[in-house]
């Protein structure tokens, strides 16, 4: 049987259409410029749909990369969060295929995360492509993590606890971050990794998910392209860039992952997630039917949305 859409997302997309919303025109491959305009001003839309969480603090902090730079990183710490406490937290990594989104357009997701988690994040305001190619935008993802760790004992957390977590393009610096984080002896508790975006390869359109695909094809190259240059697709590219070329997957911290049915992203993660159990360490992964990418910002209330919210909660709040 095809592929169709989850019943209730179709309906939200439909009533939106109804109503008068419009697509903007997308974006031609290698236009990252318009990419990034046309997704930013989507990302700013449903962001300000979404509760400001104002009994959520947030402190501005900022880790220094590999090169030297300050990268800012928001810490955002739940009502009733003690700071002489030893809890977990997470960092959390946004998503906009590397090369679009800020943490002030993600600022009301994350904070939505430390309310309903009780569990406080650090969210890396990390470089974007193509402006800072890789290796900046997976070390800013790793200073964030460092930096956290560093700070632990002060912000109320205990760095035997600490996850990486992020969505899309930030999925995949999450687990670049813990790739790195292995190779340089820096403990990590669990990734959390939600429709990542894993492996630059994923360029060559499947009939049967790209009409489904709201981050196409042309789309994933663009951003993969911006990001590593002449070097996407070739297998000179390294596992720090796109974590699916990593050749060993050994002593990786245990992981959640997360896709849509009909995202081009499913493939890689269901094989990621694959790899990393083949070494023995811990994966739940979660396959969601009649789900593109992105689905839980169509209809938050959809029954799948709240269904995938409460296994991401549940991943933070469970940290061993």
């Amino acid at each position: 049987m095809p592929y169709a859409l989850d019943p209730e997302l179709l309906q939200a997309v439909t009533a939106m259409l109804a109503g008068g919303a419009t697509l903007p025109e997308p974006a031609t491959r290698d236009d990252w410029k318009t990419l990034r305009a046309n997704g930013e001003a989507g990302l700013a839309r449903l962001e300000a749909a979404l509760p400001v969480h104002p009994s959520v603090s947030r402190t501005d902090h900022h880790a220094t990369s590999q090169d030297g730079s300050r990268v800012l990183a928001r810490w955002y710490a739940p009502p009733g969060h003690d700071p002489s406490a030893a809890d977990p937290a997470a960092v959390y990594l946004h998503g906009g295929g590397m090369i679009m989104g800020t943490v002030d357009l993600h600022d009301r997701t994350v904070a939505g995360y430390a309310i309903e988690s009780g569990v406080p994040l650090l969210a890396v305001d990390y470089r974007r492509a193509p402006e800072h190619p890789h290796p900046a935008p997976a070390e800013d993802s790793y200073a964030g993590l460092a930096w956290l760790a560093a700070h632990a004992s002060e912000l109320g957390v205990d760095p035997g606890r600490i996850a990486l977590m992020g969505d899309s393009g930030g999925g995949g610096l999450a687990a670049a971050a813990a790739l790195l984080a292995r190779d340089r002896g820096l403990p990590v508790a669990r990734q959390i990794l939600i429709y990542p975006m894993l492996d630059d390869r994923t360029t060559t359109p499947d009939p049967a998910l790209a009409p489904w695909a709201g981050w196409s094809y042309d789309d994933n190259y663009t951003g993969w392209h911006a990001l590593l240059g002449d070097l996407v697709g070739s297998p000179d590219v390294p596992a720090y860039a796109a974590p699916a070329r990593a050749a060993d997957m050994s002593a990786l911290p245990p992981a959640y992952i997360e896709v849509g049915e009909l995202d081009i992203f499913r493939d890689e993660a269901i094989e990621y997630a694959r790899r990393i159990a083949l070494t023995g360490t811990s994966i739940e992964l979660h396959v969601h039917p009649g789900c593109p990418h992105g689905f839980d910002r169509i209809a938050p209330q959809a029954g799948v949305v709240r269904r995938a919210r409460a296994d991401r909660l549940r991943a933070l709040t469970t940290l061993a």
